[in-house]
């Protein structure tokens, strides 16, 4: 599964691992630790056995099954700081497998004596996209949380992380490594937008943390030109200004704006789940539709809501007529 390319020799080496997720921010704040440091790869992850085609790949009229999605390993010898690993996964395999995909990168990176491993995550908050993305840990024990108080870096409490870029987490605790995930906060309505300000802000504290000295200020500047585009972009759904001529945003990710900006900027999503959890029960107890009016009114979404809600009289009128 795993295929070495090269044997280097590392002295307890920190293994850092990241697979896209929302708001690229774990995969690009890792891509960022790569280009920048001159790692070199070392391995490579063959995981087709966990990926199923989900459609085929043409080209020139050609059609032909396309390649799995891999995973590279690269390293680099510290002389001011810790030696490291870095691990990036081309996409995410299904859940049921990421327990057994985690496993096998953990035994590997344990033979090069790997005791330490972190992770990146986004952390969706509502919030501005101009707001300053802080960094929130958890950690595998609290001697790690710990360390990062007192760099300021307040703890999640509660709460998960979903994904491979939890998982792995996980499985190396129940391994015998000690971790950390560092969260780095998004707008809702963003999640499907490169984030480079919350890669930043990630950046910033594993800097700080490993002692890397990196000059974030490419990475800086590109998340100003992310912020100046969407506010571009808002000021056009707005109806303040022409349609942007260039984006660096795709069709699909201003489709998902333009559906969910209002709702999202307001709503998060915990509450949102809750407000959903009202529906289902006031469509089975229509008696329950004064709690969950009371909740639209504390968010002001009422006027979202709005048709649902009377559908749940409507459809209990017609119930009552066909009795």
């Amino acid at each position: 599964m795993i295929k070495e390319i090269a044997i280097p020799k590392l002295k307890n080496p920190i293994f850092i691992a990241a697979w896209p997720g929302m708001g690229e921010v774990a995969y690009r704040s890792v891509l960022f630790l790569r280009e920048v440091m001159g790692f070199k790869m070392f391995a490579k992850l063959e995981a087709g056995g966990f990926f199923k085609p989900a459609a085929i790949v043409v080209e020139k009229g050609i059609l032909e099954l396309p390649s799995m999605p891999a995973g590279l390993f690269y390293y680099l010898k510290g002389k001011k700081f810790p030696d490291i690993i870095l691990f990036m996964g081309e996409a995410q395999p299904p859940l049921e497998h990421a327990e057994q995909l985690s496993q096998a990168i953990i035994d590997f990176v344990k033979k090069y004596k790997a005791k330490f491993i972190f992770t990146f995550a986004a952390k969706p908050e509502a919030i501005d996209h101009k707001a300053e993305s802080l960094v929130k840990v958890v950690a595998s024990d609290e001697e790690i949380l710990k360390e990062f108080d007192k760099m300021g870096v307040k703890t999640l409490t509660e709460g998960q992380i979903s994904g491979l870029n939890g998982i792995i987490l996980g499985v190396a605790k129940k391994n015998g490594l000690k971790g950390a995930c560092l969260l780095g906060e998004i707008p809702l309505y963003t999640v499907q937008i490169e984030n480079p300000k919350a890669s930043t802000s990630i950046l910033k504290v594993i800097n700080e943390y490993l002692g890397l000295n990196l000059n974030l200020a490419p990475l800086s500047e590109r998340a100003t030109f992310i912020e100046n585009e969407i506010d571009k972009l808002i000021s056009y759904l707005k109806g303040e200004t022409p349609e942007p001529t260039k984006t660096p945003l795709s069709e699909e990710d201003i489709e998902k704006l333009k559906k969910d900006l209002a709702a999202y900027t307001k709503l998060p999503q915990s509450a949102r789940e809750k407000i959903e959890q009202l529906f289902k029960e006031a469509q089975g107890d229509v008696t329950k539709a004064a709690k969950l009016k009371e909740e639209l009114d504390h968010w002001n979404v009422y006027k979202e809501y709005e048709d649902k809600f009377l559908d749940l009289f409507r459809n209990k009128d017609k119930k009552d007529e066909s009795h």
